[in-house]
């Protein structure tokens, strides 16, 4: 049996979630449950979609540089995470994960340490609202730490200009994924 993971929802190539075009991967389900979080739709453990590994990779219309992990929390699908990660470097992609645990409790979970073998940045911590980034940094909080894994990123590749994607879907609905000091929604149908 393949394994299939939950998500939340998949983006076949984004610019505003982190260095060059990306494949982004939002996980579905968490546990953390930080108050003023970006995408409280993710929480639940519901299922919201199964999708075998291959099948997040077929979505891929253009060339990507990489892949992008958030969620929800891609640490509650350990396994999986692993897999799909294992999965990108076979592919000769980059790969971002970010992750509401720091990387202190990952490193004391056996499979966690498994899975930053994988991991090009980790992004870690979680969101705090009264901490929110100042600046254009690709992090939601400022108290959230970059950790370069491998060589293949710095930190000035983690700055954003402050725009951020809009998709609207066949069902009418509004998808915003980004990193901007003003949410999107906060004047739209004004």
């Amino acid at each position: 049996m393949k394994t299939q993971l939950n998500i939340h929802a998949v983006i076949p190539s984004s610019r505003v979630n982190g260095p060059g075009a990306r494949l982004v991967v939002f996980f579905q389900g968490c546990a953390r449950l930080c108050g003023g979080c970006f995408n409280p739709e993710t929480h639940s453990f519901g299922i919201k979609e199964f999708l075998p590994i291959d099948g997040i990779f077929e979505r891929i219309q253009t060339p990507v540089e990489g892949i992008t992990v958030s969620g929800g929390e891609p640490f509650a699908q350990t396994e999986g995470l692993i897999l799909l990660l294992k999965a990108a470097r076979e592919r000769s992609l980059s790969t971002i994960v970010y992750t509401g645990y720091t990387i202190e409790e990952l490193n004391k979970i056996e499979a966690a340490r498994e899975a930053l073998k994988y991991i090009d940045v980790l992004v870690d911590g979680p969101f705090i609202e009264t901490e929110k980034e100042p600046t254009l940094l690709a992090r939601g909080s400022s108290n959230q730490g970059f950790h370069f894994l491998t060589n293949r990123y710095s930190k000035e590749d983690f700055i954003m200009d402050g725009k951020v994607e809009v998709t609207i879907k066949k069902d009418g609905s509004i998808v915003e994924t980004g990193f901007s000091r003003v949410p999107f929604r906060a004047g739209f149908g004004r």
